[in-house]
Parts: C-alpha cells; structure tokens; sequence
C-alpha cells in the first residue's frame, strides 16, 4: 500500500522503520521538555526506556507503522491497531492510531495530517466503522484541538497515572 497525499508518499512501515520513529519520538521529548511540556511524554527519551523501545518494535513487527515522506525522507510515522487496554473497548469495528509523531521541522507540515487521512482511508477499505486516536490532554488542550481541526470528537476523557489523556474518533460510516 502506498498512497499520494499531495507531495506526500505514505507507505507502510518496516522492522527498518522502528529506529526512525524511536528518533523522532526522542526529538519530540526532546522538543516539548524545552517548552516545559512534560506531561505528554515525561523528560526521558523514548530510545532510553525499554518498554518504549519493546512497544516501537512490536508495531514495527507487526506490520502496523505507516510512514509520511517526501523524496525518500520520513516526516512522520504512525502506529495503528487495536486500542489500547486503558480506553473503553470498541463497540463496533474500528482502527486506533496507536502513536503518532513528525519531524518538527517546516518541511513535515501536513505528514501528521496525511497519516490520519491515511488511517480513515485504510479504515474505509476494511469496512470498519470509524477511527480513534487518543492524545495527551494538558498543555492548554492543544494536541486535542489538532485532532478536533482533523475531523476528530472528543468521546472519552482517560488517565493513566498522571497522564491525563482524551480519547477522539472520527466516523468513516457516514
């Protein structure tokens, strides 16, 4: 599968594309501890904490990374699958945006957004009924109101410990 989302390419991930998200991820921590934004995804980074790196390479093995790039550079990969424990279960056919994350660089504006284009478009083809995604709720509201500008409604609010989380979806049936 790859499809064209303007001069995007997405395509689905390898097991070779597991360290390129590890990175971006540890650039994002890296990015929002210097804004004081450490509730999305705490101060370490993800390459350093094994249970991060073991859930990275379990969606890489799993076929479920999607990957934004343009000329051959990654912008920004996805993880989709089945939602994870802490939501409520789906009560009808779905697919979840199990992680999201892009370059923050000027050059990967709209590789987040073709991701999630990405994801409705797979769920169409499956038949299923819709797409959830979940994101860090703090800092202003932000990262929700970036999945509402998708086409995104807020369902279910989350915590997982201190994390304080919102659960979005987004119907593909209508």
């Amino acid at each position: 599968m790859t499809e064209i989302w303007g001069t995007l390419t997405v395509r689905r991930g390898t097991v070779r594309d597991a360290d390129t998200m590890l990175a971006l991820f540890d650039d994002a921590v890296r990015w929002l501890t210097e804004r004081g934004r450490t509730g999305q995804w705490g101060t370490a980074p993800f390459s350093a904490i094994p249970q991060r790196v073991q859930q990275v390479r379990g969606w890489a093995e799993a076929g479920a990374l999607r990957v934004a790039e343009r000329d051959g550079l990654t912008l920004a990969v996805s993880s989709v699958g089945p939602a994870p424990a802490y939501v409520s279960p789906a009560t009808e056919p779905e697919l979840y945006v199990m992680g999201l994350v892009g370059r923050r660089t000027p050059d990967a504006r709209g590789a987040g957004a073709a991701l999630l284009a990405d994801a409705r478009a797979e769920a169409v083809r499956l038949g299923l009924k819709k797409v959830r995604v979940d994101c860090w709720a703090g800092g202003g509201g932000a990262l929700v109101q970036y999945y509402v500008r998708a086409g995104f409604t807020p369902v279910e609010s989350v915590q997982v410990e201190a994390w304080q989380g919102q659960v979005l979806e987004l119907r593909v049936d209508q």
